[in-house]
């Protein structure tokens, strides 16, 4: 199969870019692949919404760029930061221009939520299913648009460069390309390959590498796997973001995420005594940035012996509540907890990865052809830690960006014709599956037990001893068998849990959300890891 232009993931980053490229070349094709069905994203999880500078009365984007910047603790890139919030409502008033509805007050204007970490209100929200809501837009305008082929159910399993043509790839080769993918059919259960003149990945997170995530079970990290193992440049993995308040609800995985915006409404988090504890942690209290109130939330967990604490919303204004947050009051409701009556219990749960495939100012990454936008990517807007809602935000402005710099280039990319078929020459059926699922188990125990939220060195030591061993046996059954997407998502996640221990180890430091207790102290030496 051949493409123009293609498309990896189909949440709001990868959805941006398809629509604008699809309408500036109504003569070329646009092929979107996703996994699943096109609405299994991690944008459909987002909850709280989508940050941007409306209110210019009260907000300004220095105070946003500001908030930004303290929150990724002193490793933004600055000019992205700039970019990103500069650019940022102008996307969102072409979201709204889709069809998008985010909520408005009684005299009609929008209703803007305030979250952790933010100086003013400017998170424009769709009750709690903003994502959702956004995601919806995206996909009824690309409805509309003839030249989009969406293709279900296809797994990609690696991206093509010059090794497939038998070539010496390594970390130093100057120009790796990217010509296309190779995908698993999962309908006809045959290996193909797509040929593309551009390619992007807009393949979301990694949360399925924790035992406890609010991720669907899609976020395996495919992207920044593939691009590894293409010799591509992956930077900041060991920034992995845990939401504070997810619904603590003993075996259920993905977790149900309560939306930062519930403290922001005037959620109090306490502990199992009843007491407001953020006050002892942070000035800011329960609207302190992610990274400071999910160590908090792990300390009082130890502190009192307890594998939960609570968010209290008994004092809030119940119309207001169930109007707001419909969806998190009927969860509650469903499992027995009446939020005017009883505290809802929450933990902290592997949310959003701040590192990625590392690319510039445009999506380009450092393979040639190959673009990255949205959870995937490391744009250099979050740092150290991401700013509760700038993640929507980011999405739209880089697939935004990605269409910009490409338009400019498919005319001049010729399609390389000779690239092999996949070959699965001398594998076998795999005869028990209970070797790729509990490869995955003990993936998800190694990461949440030494991979957290606290960090030593000798956690992150253990840690890499046993990946090494999970690595090897899981490479071996990948030679052997044929491919399944089982067994690909475990491979992949092998790799990402790898990035994220060895950008750990090699972060001799504690900063934003990486905290090591045996570094407490931050370095001068203000460095990304590129791994």
């Amino acid at each position: 199969m051949q493409t123009d232009f293609l498309v990896i993931g189909s949440g709001i980053a990868g959805l941006t870019y398809a629509l604008k490229t699809a309408k500036e070349f109504p003569g070329r094709k646009v092929t979107i692949i996703t996994k699943t069905q096109a609405d299994e994203t991690n944008t459909k999880y987002a909850q709280g919404g989508v940050a941007g500078v409306w209110d210019e009365e009260r907000d300004s984007y220095h105070k946003h760029i500001e908030d930004t910047l303290i929150a990724g603790d002193g490793l933004c890139n600055e000019k992205v930061v700039e970019i990103v919030v500069k650019e940022g409502p102008e996307r969102i008033k072409e979201i709204i221009a889709y069809g998008a509805e985010f909520d408005k007050d009684e005299q009609g204007e929008y209703s803007l939520g305030k979250e952790g970490g933010h100086s003013e209100n400017r998170i424009l929200h769709h009750k709690d299913v903003t994502g959702k809501e956004m995601e919806r837009a995206l996909l009824d305008e690309m409805e509309t648009l003839p030249n989009i082929e969406l293709i279900n159910h296809c797994f990609v399993l690696d991206i093509i460069t010059q090794h497939h043509l038998g070539y010496l790839v390594t970390k130093s080769t100057l120009d790796i390309t990217c010509y296309g993918v190779y995908v698993l059919n999962l309908q006809t259960q045959q290996i193909e390959k797509i040929l593309a003149r551009i390619t992007v990945l807009a393949t979301g997170g990694c949360g399925q590498a924790y035992r406890t995530t609010t991720n669907p079970r899609i976020a395996t990290g495919d992207g920044i796997a593939m691009v590894y193992r293409a010799k591509g440049k992956i930077e900041n993995m060991e920034f992995i973001q845990f939401h504070p308040t997810a619904l603590f609800e003993p075996g259920v995985s993905p977790s149900f995420l309560v939306t930062e915006a519930v403290r922001g409404d005037g959620g109090i988090l306490r502990n199992k005594n009843g007491e407001a504890f953020m006050e002892r942690y942070d000035a800011r209290r329960d609207l302190a940035p992610r990274d400071i109130v999910a160590r908090a939330i792990d300390n009082e967990m130890k502190r009192t012996g307890t594998e939960h604490v609570y968010l209290d919303c008994r004092h809030m204004d119940k119309e207001k509540f169930i109007h707001h947050f419909p969806n998190i009051y009927e969860k509650c409701m469903s499992i027995g907890i009446d939020v005017m009556k009883h505290m809802i219990p929450v933990a902290p749960a592997a949310h959003y990865s701040c590192g990625g495939i590392k690319t510039d100012e445009w999506g380009r990454t450092s393979i040639k052809h190959l673009y990255a936008c949205g959870e995937c990517a490391s744009t250099g807007l979050h740092g150290a830690n991401r700013l509760a809602s700038n993640s929507l935000l980011e999405a739209m402005v880089f697939g935004h960006r990605c269409f910009l710099d490409s338009k400019k280039e498919v005319g001049t990319i010729a399609l390389e014709e000779k690239i092999p078929d996949w070959n699965a020459a001398g594998t076998t059926e795999p005869s028990e599956m209970i070797l790729i699922t509990q490869s995955q188990k003990e993936l998800q125990l190694i990461m949440s037990d030494y991979v957290g939220i606290v960090r030593t060195d000798m956690r992150l030591e253990r840690a890499m001893k046993r990946l090494d061993l999970l690595f090897t046996e899981t490479e071996a059954l990948y030679r052997s068998t044929k491919v399944s997407p089982q067994l690909c998502e475990v491979r992949n996640l092998i790799t990402v849990g790898y990035l994220i221990v060895k950008g750990a180890e090699f972060r001799k430091e504690s900063r934003g959300l990486h905290y090591n207790t045996d570094h407490l102290q931050k370095s001068d030496l203000l460095q990304n890891i590129i791994l």
